[in-house]
């Protein structure tokens, strides 16, 4: 006879006793999933993306700079037939000067070539923002489901040690022919297809902890590495969200806007191609036996007539019309995003909800009754390892559907959380 039906060994406080264990043995620090969230905010995504953003910064000091001046010397003037004369370099007849000249930009060229370089590093700011949110989506998600992965590993534990002590009260009971050999033998079978599960979820919380090691810069940790914590409560994507306005507030949505300010300004830097600039300069000149202080004012302007940029101005506008257009696709997937992300944590925690509230209750009650039946010869080996499989996979599906609530909730959260709010600040409560 067990010492304890199979169901009360996996009454919900005990349950949770035995999976908050599960971290205690990694011997390791265990990462909270605000630790992992913070780590996952500068991992090494998140450094290129920096190193993007001080590149457009570094583009916009480059832009908001003017024409250098060019200095220039020249000699002129020299008599090769008669020959320069003798005496020091000074005296000789040969006209020296020296010049400076200075390009002025019209149109704004300047101004338009700056905004374009700002646009592009707000851009660059939001695209770091964007790479951010996703680390975080995906530590999240690598969290929870080495969460899951651990709670798994101690349940099939659990269910492991259950059924053996069943084959060694069976086995006990064939040999004093209390119970037939084949019955004993099923049992066996049945322990021994517990300990594979047990031994496959092994493999799988070793996957998890490595994908969680990559996110959060602990890939050499990974073999020990552990998480800490509880699900979040159950919650619902509030229906009522304007998931327009949250769309717009998206970063990846603003970096597609941004871009398409760029795009504007390089358009308009195309068009003010068609304002030659003109190019001022100044000489002092030194001619012996003229005189030695000759000054003289020039300007340069290039000939355009005829050519309008029309090339330049038809790249421009081009880009223009693919920024718009890609701004419009992204509004559109970040749309979409959201109405999926609504709909997941929607339907995620209702069938959550059912569970806790009445699949798992019925699964333990109908154990139980099968246990209880078993005892007292009112029930088949068949009937009782059905009923054990049953609830062992209804834990399962709990336990799966839990990580996949925690993570739709998740994501909703950090999709639409404003880009200055702590997406942390919520309060984390235990689940039944």
């Amino acid at each position: 006879m067990l010492k304890s039906s199979f169901a009360a060994r996996l009454a919900a406080p005990v349950l949770c006793a035995c999976l908050a264990a599960a971290p205690a043995r990694a011997q390791v620090q265990a990462l909270t999933l605000p630790q992992a969230l913070r780590e996952a905010r500068d991992n090494l995504d998140v450094a290129l993306a920096r190193g993007g953003l001080a590149a457009a910064r570094a583009d916009v000091l480059a832009a908001n700079r003017a024409p250098f001046p060019v200095l220039s010397g020249k000699l002129s003037s020299i008599d090769l037939q008669n020959g320069v004369g003798s005496g020091p370099w000074h005296s000789k007849r040969i006209d020296k000067g020296i010049g400076i000249d200075w390009t002025w930009e019209r149109g704004d060229k300047r101004v338009l070539r700056t905004r374009g370089a700002e646009e592009t590093a707000g851009a660059a700011a939001q695209d770091l923002d964007e790479v951010v949110v996703r680390q975080m989506l995906a530590a999240q998600g690598a969290f929870y489901d080495l969460l899951a992965a651990q709670q798994r590993l101690a349940l099939t534990e659990a269910l492991a040690d259950d059924v053996r002590q069943l084959a060694d009260s069976s086995g006990r009971r064939a040999r004093a022919g209390d119970l037939a050999r084949q019955d004993a033998t099923r049992i066996e079978i049945e322990a021994e297809r517990v300990r594979a599960d047990a031994e496959a979820t092994v493999l799988e919380r070793q996957r998890a902890a490595l994908a969680l090691g990559l996110l959060t810069g602990r890939a050499q940790q990974a073999e020990r590495l552990a998480v800490a914590g509880d699900w979040p409560p159950l919650a619902s994507a509030a229906a009522s969200a304007d998931l327009a306005a949250l769309a717009q507030a998206r970063p990846d949505v603003r970096a597609a806007a941004r871009r398409v300010q760029a795009a504007q300004a390089a358009a308009d830097g195309a068009r003010a191609l068609r304002k030659a600039d003109v190019t001022w300069g100044v000489s002092l000149n030194h001619y012996p036996g003229t005189s030695t202080r000759l000054v003289e004012l020039r300007a340069q302007l290039p000939l355009q007539w005829g050519h309008g940029f029309e090339g330049e101005v038809g790249r421009a506008l081009a880009q223009l019309r693919q920024a718009e257009d890609g701004h419009e696709q992204v509004q559109r997937a970040a749309l979409a995003d959201l109405r999926r992300l609504q709909l997941e944590a929607g339907t995620a925690g209702e069938r959550m909800r059912r569970y806790d509230q009445d699949i798992l209750p019925r699964a333990r009650q109908v154990a139980q009754s099968a246990e209880f039946a078993y005892q007292r010869g009112a029930l088949s080996l068949t009937d009782l390892l059905d009923a054990r499989r049953t609830l062992r996979a209804t834990l399962m599906e709990a336990l799966a559907l839990r990580a996949e609530a925690a993570k739709a909730a998740g994501a909703w959260r950090l999709r639409t959380s404003p880009p200055a709010a702590d997406p942390l600040s919520h309060t984390s409560e235990g689940t039944p």
